[in-house]
């Protein structure tokens, strides 16, 4: 693939996605369905789970809540709650639009952490397959996976859009001046001021995802005319 001028990248969980209200639901569903004393449980392996892999496993989670309940039939239930859930209602507002500018000025491409089953699930349920053009890039840990971006999406310029500070300041650590990293105060890891104090700010900090259609054009519009 030629080198593109410029290539924004999208985190989707709190970025694109409100995920703390997937969550919320889930949290709710399983407390009608299997009760609260299972519903902690499950939440329990899930953050074992996710401390393991360092990713959320939705599913994962409730195979492993399987083994520790072989007859409870509820859990097919769950599962097709998972399987099926209307993750389009979740996009943030906005969030579409905010896509399509910077896929005026350059190549859109998601950039997300997850399992090989349910994340991709949730990103084509939710439209943002169609909007990105089939252009998704899953890892388990993405700022680790940077080489690999860069050979999918070769570019003069990146720009990252994300609700993790943690995560920004990494890829700014291997890209520097090649990068330009976008803050999206959206959900609980990026209200977490005590946390993001270890770590540098972004160069664009954004209150929500819709902002960055009027952001775009004045802070890429020079990179993207290189075309």
């Amino acid at each position: 693939m030629p080198e593109s001028p410029i290539v924004f990248l999208f985190d989707v969980d709190n970025t694109l996605l409100d995920n703390d209200q997937v969550t919320a639901d889930l949290r709710r569903h399983l407390n009608q369905v299997v009760g609260e004393q299972k519903s902690k449980r499950y939440w329990e392996l899930f953050e074992q789970l996710r401390s393991e892999l360092g990713y959320a496993d939705y599913l994962g989670a409730l195979q492993r809540y399987r083994i520790e309940n072989l007859n409870d039939q509820q859990l097919l239930e769950v599962s097709y709650y998972l399987l099926n859930y209307p993750f389009a209602n979740r996009l943030f507002p906005a969030s579409i639009d905010a896509v399509k500018a910077t896929q005026a000025l350059g190549t859109a491409v998601i950039l997300s952490d997850g399992d090989v089953v349910f994340q991709p699930r949730k990103v084509y349920r939710s439209g943002l397959y169609e909007v990105f053009k089939g252009r998704v890039l899953i890892y388990i840990h993405k700022e680790q996976q940077l080489m690999d971006v860069e050979r999918l999406y070769p570019a003069a310029h990146y720009v990252m859009v994300d609700d993790k500070l943690r995560i920004l300041d990494a890829m700014k650590s291997v890209w520097g001046a090649r990068l330009t990293t976008v803050f999206v105060r959206q959900g609980h890891y990026a209200l977490d001021e005590k946390a993001n104090a270890k770590y540098q700010p972004a160069d664009i900090s954004l209150e929500r995802v819709g902002d960055l259609v009027s952001v775009a054009a004045s802070r890429f519009a020079q990179a993207a005319a290189r075309r």
